[in-house]
Order: C-alpha cells, then structure tokens, then sequence
C-alpha cells in the first residue's frame, strides 16, 4: 500500500478508539431514581355516576386515584386525586 492511503486509515482508527476511550470512561446514567411502586386497586361505586369506579393506590407514594371507564366515549377517565400524606398531616392537625 502506498503512504497516501495508508495515513488516513491510521487517522481514522485513532479517531475511533479516541471516541471508544471516551465512550467506556463517561459516567453512568441511571434512570430510575426511586424503587417500583407497589400498587393496590379496589373497584367500587360513587354516588351520581352508573358506571363502577376502580381506586388505585400508590403505596410508595401514598397516591390515590380514581378513574372510571367510559363505554361510549371508549375511553378511561380520571374521576379524582388525593395525596395520602397531605391528607394525614392535614386530619393530624385538626384533632
């Protein structure tokens, strides 16, 4: 092989391992900055709506939410949101 093609093979291969360097010695990424929720969910009835209504609780969170499934509009819609905690703070504070 003559010297003109040879040098920008040597130049791309020091291109690559420097970017391979450089690749394998950047810190890690972690994406998940909490562990797993742990979910219940209860089905139930609300006053006023005909359809049933299913509460999901986040027990990591302490969240719950209501959603009940509307068959005509073919779609699952929110009902309500409580934070659990606030709640207890707030009871706690008006005893």
């Amino acid at each position: 092989m003559r010297r003109k093609t040879l040098f920008p093979l040597i130049a791309l291969n020091a291109g690559l391992l420097a970017a391979l360097v450089a690749v394998t010695f950047m810190p890690s990424a972690f994406a998940q900055l909490r562990p797993r929720s742990n979910y219940t969910m209860t089905g139930g009835t609300v006053n006023g709506i005909v359809q049933g209504v299913v509460y999901i609780s986040d027990e990591t969170t302490n969240e719950l939410v209501a959603v009940s499934w509307y068959e005509n509009q073919k779609r699952l819609v929110g009902l309500g949101y409580r934070n659990m905690t606030s709640d207890a703070a707030q009871f706690g504070r008006t005893r």
